[in-house]
């Protein structure tokens, strides 16, 4: 009798899990088509002509000119040359970022200093302050530098992140014991040896999650682009797909198409490294 009872709630606790699995499921089906639509629409526009983007009802099938519209881009820019000043920019600022940051992050999370608070609040502060606050002070001091019209003078702005400071700070305080720290200064290790041997190797999904958040920023990022640039041959892709919108009639379809191939390399590299971003995310989740 026991035996039965217990058989009719394991199949009822069964019921009701996948019930809600499959609740669960279908909400996260409909919430990844709805984020994926966008960039399917635009590579839907990328392959028809311009009337179609004004079309109702609105097209969402493939047409057969995406590499006549490419071809169109090509002609317009040096969409190649764009691309190559972006992933430059993008690398360089990402590389220098996860640098300064892991090392600042180490700092303020497992050494003890005067002022250490308060340079760790005004840090977090600055992220309050709308950057187009900012662009004339540092227009001015870029040109006092001699930087424009340069890819130095458009990086040197994202070295110093708040955002990557803060992360790990968190994640290096969490995932590096006190204790492990303690004894590699017992076994005559430097600040530096700690931190290239033990701290490193550890941080690394963050890293992944940082580079991650800042080749994306970077790469989308147009006012500070746009201001500081004015040479065709320096300019980012932003930049020279925003010169195609200078026209009385702008062709959608080429524009749509541009910002498709535009779009490639962004997921080339989630997928290299979404692994590491996923742990990093399923890690701070488990802690």
């Amino acid at each position: 009798m026991s035996e039965t009872i217990m058989s009719k709630t394991v199949s009822r606790r069964k019921r009701k899990i996948s019930a809600s699995s499959i609740f669960i499921y279908a909400f996260l089906t409909l919430a990844s088509l709805l984020s994926l639509f966008p960039f399917y629409w635009m590579f839907v526009m990328a392959t028809r002509p311009s009337a179609a983007f004004s079309s109702v009802p609105p097209i969402v099938t493939p047409g057969g000119l995406l590499v006549e519209n490419f071809q169109k881009v090509l002609e317009q820019i040096e969409f190649f040359k764009a691309l190559g000043n972006t992933v430059i920019i993008c690398t360089a600022v990402t590389l220098v970022v996860l640098l300064i940051s892991s090392l600042a992050g180490f700092a303020f999370a497992k050494f003890k200093f005067p002022g250490k608070n308060l340079l760790f609040v005004g840090i977090l502060l600055t992220m309050v302050i709308p950057p187009q606050l900012g662009l004339i002070p540092q227009y001015y001091l870029i040109s006092q530098a001699g930087l424009l019209d340069t890819l130095s003078g458009v990086m040197i702005l994202f070295f110093l992140n708040p955002l990557g400071i803060f992360l790990m700070r968190q994640y290096v305080s969490e995932a590096v014991p006190d204790e492990l720290i303690e004894a590699s200064k017992l076994d005559g290790c430097s600040n530096f040896r700690i931190y290239r041997s033990i701290v490193l190797p550890i941080i690394l999904p963050a890293f992944a999650t940082l580079g991650i958040i800042v080749f994306t920023a970077v790469w989308g990022e147009f006012l500070w682009q746009f201001t500081v640039l004015r040479d065709p041959e320096k300019y980012t892709i932003q930049v020279a797909l925003a010169s195609l919108n200078n026209t009385f009639k702008v062709d959608y379809g080429m524009l749509m198409s541009g910002v498709f191939w535009a779009t490639v390399p962004l997921i080339i590299i989630f997928l290299c490294f979404n692994r590491l971003f996923i742990a990093s995310i399923t890690e701070g989740a488990v802690k």
